[in-house]
């Protein structure tokens, strides 16, 4: 079976002469970080001439695609980057504890979650699929990568085939295990019908936030209309396909969506299904009006799913001792550059509804 490439890369390997099989072990030294030359035979050997005298053209291009512009290590042993791309636009990774990265899909994003950085200079335009993989060829030049989530800036399904490609590649050439490729959404009928028939299919996390359809549509203002209720019946037919839980994520939110009552909601509307709860409070930016609760809030809304027999556990947004939040990072880098500037939004050519 081929091994898929995205386009731009196999233009590029067909115009120095590259075979099939000589692209593919060319893509797999780059996800994996090692030199382009490298592998089980010598590069005089297995490369042709003309392409063996094109590597460092060709390294110099993979190196444009997205590249670190400033590191910011936090104390939870997680780090996130300031990542440029070649056209001068930024977007945040973060490698994670435990082997993980988490990466980028959009430079902005058009869902406009009230308490997000990101959404709040809404879409300037999708990444493609080496700008993608670009990023998890980075951190892999640093560490170890086993598990790869697509939970940076952006909305996945708003980009959803480009995604899948990137998913496809890293599922093969890139020998990371389906399960550990988790694609994050608010939750988009597209997601639901097309991920059941991928090649490589993905774990996937749903951001719910609420049990309320009326405090979703609020706190996620351009999200598909898709009720809580229905969605974690959408999640839960895709757990059952294909075996892997869903995991949901719950931002938690001082006085918004932390009381007894939505915690009891949530259990029942979760109880007997596969699935896992992720708690995390929120990353708490300057000027927004949502501030983050008490440490002992989350610990005792995890008690509460549990006693439904929810699994449930309280996360921490990486780098907060860093203020490196998702969005973060880059705010402050256009806000440097130009203080007195809105960004222009370019949502108007993703359909949301």
């Amino acid at each position: 079976m081929n091994l898929p490439l995205p386009e731009s890369l196999q233009q590029r390997l067909n115009a120095l002469g590259a075979a099939r099989v000589h692209s593919e072990q060319l893509l797999r030294n780059w996800l994996w970080g090692r030199p382009l030359a490298s592998g089980p035979r010598a590069a005089d050997d297995f490369l042709p001439k003309r392409l063996r005298d094109g590597l460092p053209g060709l390294q110099t291009w993979l190196d444009e695609q997205a590249r670190v512009a400033s590191a910011h290590p936090a104390q939870d042993g997680s780090e996130r980057w300031l990542m440029a791309l070649a056209d001068g636009q930024t977007v945040e990774t973060v490698l994670l504890p435990r082997d993980g990265v988490c990466v980028s899909t959009q430079v902005g994003c058009a869902v406009g979650c009230t308490f997000c950085m990101t959404g709040r200079d809404g879409l300037l335009r999708q990444l493609d699929a080496m700008e993608i993989l670009a990023q998890v060829a980075q951190a892999r030049s640093q560490r170890a990568v086993r598990k790869v989530v697509f939970m940076g800036m952006g909305e996945p399904a708003h980009n959803l085939e480009t995604v899948l490609l990137a998913i496809d590649v890293l599922g093969t050439s890139g020998g990371i295990g389906h399960k550990n490729l988790v694609f994050s959404t608010v939750g988009d009928h597209r997601v639901f019908e097309r991920l059941p028939r991928a090649q490589v299919r993905p774990a996937l996390a749903l951001s719910l936030h609420t049990t309320d359809p009326a405090l979703r549509r609020e706190l996620l203002p351009r999200a598909p209309r898709i009720d809580p209720a229905e969605l974690v019946e959408l999640g839960e037919t895709y757990a059952r396909h294909t075996g892997y839980p869903i995991q949901y994520q719950w931002t938690l939110i001082d006085g918004v969506n932390d009381s007894d009552e939505e915690a009891q909601a949530l259990g029942r509307m979760l109880a007997g299904k596969y699935a896992v709860m992720n708690f995390i409070p929120l990353n708490a930016v300057g000027d927004s009006p949502y501030r983050r609760p008490d440490a002992t809030r989350g610990i005792e809304l995890v008690r509460q799913l549990r006693n439904h027999g929810v699994l449930a556990t309280l996360r921490q947004s990486a780098g907060q001792d860093v203020q490196a939040g998702c969005g973060q990072l880059r705010a402050r880098k256009l806000q440097r550059n130009n203080p007195q500037s809105e960004v222009i939004q370019f949502a108007k050519a993703v359909r949301l509804d």
